[in-house]
């Protein structure tokens, strides 16, 4: 054997400590674990086509949704109606995508107040822990107990149908599932080391949930909302079916399902879109959830 084998190698100390594969944070990692999830990249083209026709699909018809037409009454699927017309003439494409906007603007409004409500009642009882923690999760389980369908005819009883009264009266009980998530989370965190050192440092109460146990909750404050709007949506079809909801000639898609279902003997495609769109936009938002479920939670990585 030749002695110039065995001569060192010159390297630089500093190429040992270089990392060769890329560094990749938690919101990255679950962004690349979502759109590897083929059902829940489908359920999210779902949602989105979804906004963008119910938000700008009737600038693609030239009737608007209140415009009677007795001339054109029960009409099916054509050139000038794209989804056919109702029993006054009404072209059912400008009132299908309204009715689809509505009933989001109110699941999105009756969310948002769960979420504010619910993070808010949640955190407080968690955190502070004690004889708050135990009044508290009494008055969870108070209103637990009691039927949210319930409530929620009650509160549109008393109320006037509009859309902020039914997302007001849709958030009643909704928050209650968003505070107990949010009171596990912080229960689990509050005794960790970071937030024991923010404590130590002299951080305040409110900076110590703001900055240090609120952030690692939006995981699963974020997987709860996906779940919550599609159960938003249906009870407001059920609402406005029931007749309890909006008033005409308001348009959502309960409506266009209650209106639909007297004529559905003779004229079916005024049930068809609007309930087919309903089922969409469900289905879209369970399997986005299932997707986020999947990529936030770092039990579910592989």
């Amino acid at each position: 054997m030749e002695k110039e084998s065995f001569q060192p190698i010159q390297r630089n100390f500093l190429s040992y400590q270089r990392l060769e594969r890329k560094q990749v944070g938690f919101w990255q990692d679950a962004w690349y674990r979502f759109r590897s999830n083929k059902g829940a990249l489908l359920g999210a083209i779902f949602i989105i086509c979804i906004m963008f026709f119910a938000f700008f699909g009737s600038s693609f018809s030239q009737y608007d949704y209140y415009s009677q037409n007795l001339l054109e009454v029960d009409q099916g699927d054509s050139a000038q109606h794209y989804f056919g017309t109702d029993s006054l003439g009404r072209d059912l494409w400008a009132r299908t995508w309204y009715g689809a906007k509505i009933s989001l603007l109110i699941a999105f409004l009756a969310v948002a107040l769960d979420v504010l409500i619910g993070v808010t009642f949640g955190g407080i009882s968690g955190y502070f822990g004690g004889r708050v923690d135990d009044t508290m999760q009494r008055v969870i389980e108070i209103l637990y107990s009691i039927p949210n369908l319930i409530v929620i005819i009650l509160m549109l009883m008393w109320l006037e149908p509009g859309i902020i009264p039914i997302a007001v009266a849709l958030s009643i009980t909704g928050w209650v599932p968003m505070a107990r998530i949010v009171r596990a989370q912080v229960l689990k965190l509050k005794s960790q080391e970071f937030v024991l050192a923010a404590r130590s440092l002299g951080a305040s109460h409110r900076r110590i949930f703001i900055r240090h146990l609120l952030p690692n909750t939006v995981g699963p404050i974020i997987i709860s909302v996906s779940f919550s709007i599609p159960s938003a949506i249906f009870f407001e079809a059920f609402l406005s079916f029931i007749g309890l909801g909006l008033r005409p000639p308001q348009a959502s898609l309960g409506v266009l399902v209650n209106e639909g279902y007297r004529y559905l003997q003779l004229y079916p495609h005024q049930l068809l879109w609007p309930a087919l769109l309903i089922s969409l936009i469900m289905l879209g938002f369970n399997l986005m959830g299932d997707g986020l479920r999947d990529a936030l939670d770092p039990k579910m990585k592989r």
